[in-house]
């Protein structure tokens, strides 16, 4: 694969990516288009229609949909950070192009979410050069205010207009508008959760805590008594995961990263001192947490839990399935899921995550594109990914439909969490703050000396935002 991982100037292209066994072989043909008298409403119409025609085929309901040859097909691509479960979204790209005979997707396999920087640069650098390519793309919830602003993604709002998006979460599609347009469409959310060991919290008093004091206490209790070797994992590598944790515990001690305006910092006033101060005493004074934690993302902080190493963990949604894999885990049916805790006075708060739609302004396709977009976000699709991946749909409706509710139970009883979480930082400068954020926090994490390291990173902020 080609190394997106260098910047800009690398001159890497996703065109030129290895896709999965999904992509086209077919030699590039025109596009199909449909008759001269449809009107653009018609043809919106049109897609609005057919999602849950192509939808159902998602779930193999065998619509006996014939294969057309390739050249009477639009060739469109796709792009998406790998995510992993029963299947890959290449399966999802593959059955849509089986599906139905007007467009032929390639499928862009870029790194998964943990690498989430390189997947952003290599975006960034496709639709910076406005070829058209990708022509569909996934993209964490907080790039889509910079894609908008630089004018790389299309709005949406002639092909979904406001009467169209009741169907989704109110919070997700504002997190999808920028400057009053629908710049992406929702697909998934995720959240950060509280994992914990059933059984040996049992032992312990058997309350989940709700304050991260509590959650010290009982943490360091069960490793004294042999339960385990790890209290608490969470995510300290300098990376995109770590500013999701300090989100999450600066929040519930009731401070924020910026200022409502988004124009100046927060983060070195009491309240974030103090969460930042905590997590840094889970592994110096409480030592709940291992050294090794500040090199771990979402995978190394994984495993130990599902090993059976740890009594409590922070992670996202898509551990749980793993957890309940006899193949994959040691602690099947063993494990609880709950709102992350609190500081006294404060109230839990979860790091709003998920990726969601885009379509490239500069597609030369984009009825094509709308097409697999609308397939991609439908009633149908977003459930096999709910099923599959254990990543939550964006259809409230979804949270009650039975077979979620019966295989992902964990989904359906935290819809609040899913649907009540807390943005990072709302800003068109996100890629800055964050890589502030990264560098300033791990280094008050290593040294200590919280306040200082605070102070300094509020003021790097404020050069960027104000």
């Amino acid at each position: 694969m080609t190394d997106i991982s260098k910047g800009p100037d690398a001159g890497s292209d996703l065109a030129g990516l290895e896709a999965g066994p999904t992509a086209a072989g077919a030699p590039r043909a025109l596009p199909a288009t449909l008759p001269n008298h449809v009107t653009r409403a018609d043809r919106r119409q049109f897609l609005m229609a057919s999602a849950g025609l192509i939808g159902a085929a998602a779930l193999g309901t065998g619509l006996g949909v014939r294969k057309a040859r390739a050249q009477d097909r639009a060739e469109i691509s796709f792009a998406s950070a790998a995510f992993f479960g029963n299947e890959t979204f290449g399966d999802l790209i593959k059955t849509f192009n089986e599906s139905q005979d007007r467009v032929l997707v390639k499928n862009i396999e870029l790194p998964p979410p943990s690498s989430s920087t390189e997947v952003y640069q290599g975006l960034v650098q496709q639709l910076a050069r406005k070829s058209g390519t990708p022509d569909v793309f996934s993209q964490d919830v907080i790039w889509i205010a910079g894609f908008a602003a630089a004018g790389w993604a299309l709005a949406l709002d002639e092909y979904f207009p406001a009467d169209k998006r009741g169907d989704y979460f109110a919070g997700t599609v504002a997190a999808c508008t920028y400057d009053n347009k629908l710049t992406a469409l929702p697909w998934f959310l995720d959240s950060g959760m509280f994992y914990y060991r059933k059984d040996v919290l049992e032992k312990h008093g058997g309350t989940v805590p709700t304050t991260w004091d509590d959650m010290a206490t009982i943490a360091a209790a069960a490793q004294k008594a042999g339960d385990v070797e790890f209290g608490y994992l969470w995510q300290g590598k300098q990376a995109e995961v770590l500013v999701c944790d300090a989100v999450e515990i600066i929040t519930s001690a009731g401070g924020a990263i910026l200022a409502p305006d988004g124009k100046s910092s927060l983060i070195n006033q009491e309240a974030a001192v103090k969460a930042i101060q905590f997590l840094h005493d889970t592994i110096n004074k409480t030592k709940i947490s291992p050294q090794n934690v500040l090199s771990w993302d979402e995978e190394p902080s994984r495993q130990p839990f599902t090993s059976g190493q740890a009594l409590f963990m922070r992670n996202w949604s898509y551990v749980y399935p793993i957890a309940q894999d006899p193949k994959a885990s040691e602690v099947v049916d063993k494990v609880g899921v709950a709102p992350l805790p609190a500081f006294p006075g404060g109230k839990s708060s979860a790091c709003l995550g998920g990726y969601q739609l885009g379509v490239n302004a500069n597609s030369k396709n984009r009825e094509a594109a709308i097409e697999l977009l609308t397939w991609l976000s439908s009633t149908e699709t977003q459930k096999r990914i709910a099923l599959n991946f254990g990543l939550a749909p964006t259809r409230p409706a979804l949270f009650a439909d039975e077979t979620i509710k019966k295989d992902q139970p964990f989904m359906a009883s935290l819809q609040d969490v899913f649907t009540g979480a807390t943005p990072r930082p709302v800003t068109p400068e996100y890629a800055k703050v964050t890589l502030a954020l990264q560098s300033g926090i791990s280094k008050a994490l290593v040294s200590g000396n919280v306040q200082a390291e605070m102070d300094a990173l509020a003021n790097t902020i404020n050069g960027i935002v104000g």
